[in-house]
C-alpha cells in the first residue's frame, strides 16, 4: 500500500519529469533526494562541469490554462485568516526559510562528496493537467540564495 501523501506523490511524479526533462538538455543525474535533518536537495545534476543543485515545483491543476488557486497563509496583509485563494506560479513557494535550508544542505553536500567544482542553484517548475495527463516544465536557473 502506498502511504504516501497526494502532495508527496505529485512531488515524486514532478521529481521524476524534472530529471527527464534534465537529461534531456544535458544533465547528468547524480543524485536525488539528498536529505538532511536542515533541508533537502530534491535533484543533484552536473552539465558542463558545473553540478546544479535543483529544487522542483510541482503544481497540478484540471488543465494548463486554468490558473493555480490554493489557501494563502495568514500573513499581516491578509485579515481572512488565509481562506482566500489566489493565482501563484510554483516558484513563489521558494520561500527565504526554504532557500536557507537548501543553502545549508548545498553546504553539507560540497563538504561531504569533497567537491570543489563550481555550482548554482536551478528551480524547476513543473505544471501538470489532469486532463491530458501533460505537464509543461520550465528551467529557472541560477538562483540566487
Amino acid at each position: 500500500m502506498d502511504n504516501r501523501t497526494e502532495k508527496r506523490r505529485l512531488g515524486d511524479i514532478g521529481e521524476n519529469i524534472a530529471c527527464g526533462f534534465l537529461e534531456k538538455r544535458g544533465f547528468e543525474i547524480i543524485e536525488r533526494n539528498y536529505l538532511r535533518k536542515w533541508g533537502e536537495i530534491d535533484i543533484v545534476a552536473r552539465k558542463s562541469n558545473v553540478i546544479h543543485f535543483v529544487e522542483v515545483k510541482s503544481v497540478s491543476r484540471v488543465t494548463l490554462d486554468e490558473p493555480v488557486t490554493h489557501a494563502r497563509p495568514l500573513t499581516p496583509e491578509r485579515s481572512d485568516g488565509g481562506r482566500g485563494t489566489s493565482d501563484y506560479r510554483p516558484e513563489d513557494n521558494m520561500h527565504p526559510w526554504k532557500l536557507k535550508r537548501l543553502s545549508r544542505a548545498i553546504q553539507t553536500y560540497l563538504l561531504e562528496k569533497n567537491l570543489e567544482l563550481d555550482w548554482q542553484l536551478d528551480l524547476v517548475t513543473v505544471k501538470m493537467d489532469h486532463q491530458t495527463r501533460k505537464a509543461r516544465v520550465e528551467l529557472i536557473d541560477n538562483v540566487i540564495i
